[in-house]
């Protein structure tokens, strides 16, 4: 399906002669409407014992006797591969292949001149044109011979041919008035020609070896831009209606007379044709990049005197017509991938499909390689990742997942019609309907690329990953994120997850509504005091202890799963503090520390030990005169600096900040803020909002919450309040 270039549009031109199957005069009673395509497929040969290789990215321009030009269609850039070898020329500028029975042609066309190289001999023909060629224009190459056109002063133009054997030779046989010249290749013997008769669209057909045009007929309007297949018995072409249905009319070269075959109620824009022995062919070419379904994306054989239909290859891209009749396919199979394709009669008249070059490409969607890690430690991302995967194409739906492993939770990201290879998941590290927080541990990963083309089934690659996060003090199911303890009025204990959620008001600390709060236990009313302190244990997730009524303290290990574990005996005497917190490192060694004002004001440091038997030391002094105080709050680092903090409300509503200095103690107190006094419950909940920064969570006693989100500046540790989706109904204390 060569192009040849008129002045006003360009023409596809496909050329083939008839091989051992012919369309006898029974082809013109065949039914108009072809037959549906049953699940034929046709003959698929082996890979040919040398196949070469064919350039990425190129579309074949012209098959010939011992070798095919390809070309880039974005750079022009032009190869001619030899079938034998696969050595490859490249060139630069307008260069078409031609030839005849038994030898090729190279036709360079520059502004002046026009080269005609035979590629056995290396012998040229140089053709002047424009001022040098007497005002000549260069109409067309085929065969061996090159054409160019001349206007007289009384307007028609006149067609001449050059060939190396002899001096020019004048086109005959065409009307008088014609214009508009333009010749391309249409079999070894004859060459089809294209002309302007008045307002009409005229074409004929060129004996080479004469000079003498004969056959000439009117082209329909609706034939016009379309293919067009030679043969030395049959011409066909297509026509498209206004709705863009797609017709092949076939002609009877002896006879003159034509019969119409419908591709079908599907609209096609580059229907490409092809005549292979007894039967046409054609597709829609596109098909791979294409972002629907269309049955004519696959090149299929039509026998015109049954209407039965042979599937050949897959999709195309483009199509040429070579000198033995065969036709050269640029497209694609599932099984052999991405190259040229040589379709031709078999012995018994039925198409065989043969790869005569190969890009190397598959055609069926490959997922290749991806940048997911082994490991993802969302204390360094923030709580996100982003995920990418290569595709061999984009013309598919992609459905990317990831999946707990433990609880199953997933999330899913689709993307239609990517627009390069390369798919990317940014995930936001929440999983499931209610978009909780990821939970560490294993997971898995999925991706599945459907074909929106229906080109080659659906493929899906699969594998594994690790989150991983430090434990903070409030995470009790190990996702990251904090937990809040309640009792409620009937003395149950519950543990209400949350999470920071980007999609909520603009961002702000939510409870997801799946899974809904835990209820960790019945009888709490036996204790009087509530802490979450951290990991404490050991165990690297955390953990809280309560004090039960007659002052013995004890020690409830998170599993990390949002269960805990049996209590354990601290201590007893413990009725002695008013106040006791825990989850921040006062110390500088790493673990989770206890402080508590005991009822004479006297502040009391208990240093983490990390062991669940005894998890803390004997007590040390650090102040006096701390009474004034009625609620103290560990709250982590919120300085800036590398030590735990800690807030403290006195009496009247206002809060004080502690930072601490790293070992043991206290620098001297900063105001934070009045009007605290409206809170029944200040909680230290770590980094709620993944920024890096500890926040203060607080809990009034009519259910209301709220979020002070850290700053790390000690003269203004948090930003104003902002009300959170972590509420509970009247009458929640303690709230830890």
């Amino acid at each position: 399906m060569s192009h040849v270039r008129t002045a006003r549009r360009r023409l596809f031109v496909a050329v083939t002669t008839v091989l051992a199957v012919t369309l006898g005069a029974g082809a013109l009673t065949a039914p108009a409407t072809a037959a549906p395509a049953g699940a034929v497929t046709a003959t698929t040969g082996t890979t040919a014992a040398a196949a070469v290789p064919f350039a990425k990215n190129y579309k074949v321009t012209g098959a010939g006797v011992t070798g095919f030009l390809s070309q880039n269609p974005d750079t022009y850039d032009t190869r001619w591969t030899s079938y034998a070898t696969g050595a490859s020329t490249g060139y630069t500028g307008r260069v078409l292949l031609r030839s005849s029975r038994t030898t090729d042609y190279l036709v360079f066309v520059g502004s002046r001149q026009v080269t005609l190289r035979n590629l056995s001999t290396s012998a040229v023909l140089d053709v002047p044109t424009g001022f040098a060629g007497g005002g000549s224009q260069y109409a067309g190459a085929a065969g061996d011979a090159v054409f160019t056109s001349v206007a007289t002063d009384d307007g028609p133009e006149v067609l001449t041919k050059h060939t190396g054997e002899g001096g020019p030779v004048t086109v005959t046989g065409l009307p008088q008035g014609a214009t508009d010249l333009a010749v391309g290749p249409g079999t070894p013997d004859d060459a089809l020609v294209t002309f302007t008769v008045g307002t009409v669209e005229k074409w004929g057909m060129l004996d080479l070896a004469t000079g003498v045009v004969d056959e000439i007929r009117d082209r329909p309007n609706a034939s016009l831009g379309g293919d067009v297949a030679v043969s030395a018995t049959r011409v066909a072409w297509t026509e498209t209606s206004a709705t863009q249905r797609v017709s092949v009319v076939l002609l009877d070269r002896a006879t003159g007379t034509t019969r119409r075959i419908a591709l079908g109620d599907v609209a096609a824009y580059g229907v490409q044709i092809g005549l292979v022995g007894g039967r046409v062919v054609y597709g829609e070419a596109g098909g791979l990049s294409a972002g629907a379904t269309n049955p004519l994306y696959a090149p299929t054989a039509i026998d015109p005197a049954t209407g039965a239909k042979v599937k050949l290859i897959d999709h195309l891209t483009s199509s040429e017509a070579a000198p033995d009749g065969s036709l050269l396919v640029r497209g694609g199979t599932v099984a052999q991938g991405e190259g040229l394709y040589r379709i031709a009669p078999d012995g018994a008249g039925n198409p065989l499909v043969t790869l005569v070059a190969s890009t190397g490409e598959p055609t069926k969607v490959v997922i290749g390689t991806n940048n997911v890690p082994a490991v993802v430690d969302f204390d360094k991302t923030r709580g996100r990742a982003s995920f990418t995967w290569n595709l061999s194409r984009t013309s598919v739906d992609v459905r990317m997942t990831v999946r707990h492993v433990r609880t199953g939770l997933t999330m899913t990201h689709y993307e239609t019609h990517p627009y390069n290879p390369w798919v990317t998941m940014n995930w936001d590290g929440e999983l499931g309907p209610s978009r909780v927080s990821a939970p560490n541990g294993d997971y898995t990963w999925s991706v599945t690329a459907t074909p929106l083309n229906g080109i080659g089934p659906a493929t899906t690659a699969t594998g594994t990953f690790k989150v991983v996060r430090k434990p903070a003090p409030h995470d009790f199911n190990d996702n990251g994120t904090p937990d809040v303890l309640a009792r409620d009025s009937a003395g149950r204990l519950w543990r209400h997850d949350s999470n920071y959620s980007a999609y909520a008001n603009g961002g702000q600390l939510v409870e997801p509504s799946t899974p809904k709060p835990a209820l960790i236990g019945t009888g709490w009313n036996i204790y009087d005091r509530i802490e979450a302190v951290g990991d404490v244990g050991g165990s690297g997730v955390g953990d809280f202890v309560a004090r039960d009524k007659t002052g013995v303290l004890w020690l409830f290990k998170g599993r990390g799963d949002g269960t805990f574990a049996g209590r354990i005996r601290i201590g007893g005497g413990w009725n002695t503090y008013d106040q006791l917190t825990g989850g921040s490192d006062f110390t500088g060694d790493g673990r989770s520390d206890l402080v508590g004002i005991d009822k004479a004001g006297v502040f009391w440091l208990y240093k983490g030990t990390g062991k669940d038997t005894a998890p803390y030391s004997g007590r040390v002094r650090l102040g006096v005169g701390f009474g004034i105080y009625n609620q103290i709050t560990a709250v982590g680092n919120i300085a800036g600096g590398t030590a735990g903090d800690l807030v403290a409300r006195d009496r009247s509503g206002v809060l004080w900040s502690f930072l601490g200095n790293g070992r043991g103690g206290f620098v001297p107190r900063t105001k934070i803020g009045a009007g605290f006094h409206v809170y029944d419950d200040l909680v230290g909940v770590g980094d709620a909002n993944r920024d890096g920064r500890n926040d203060l969570y607080v809990h009034t006693y009519g259910g209301d919450s709220y979020l002070f989100r850290g700053t790390n500046d000690w003269r203004t540790p948090f930003q104003g309040r902002q009300l959170t989706g972590v509420a509970f109904v009247w009458g929640y204390s303690p709230v830890a």
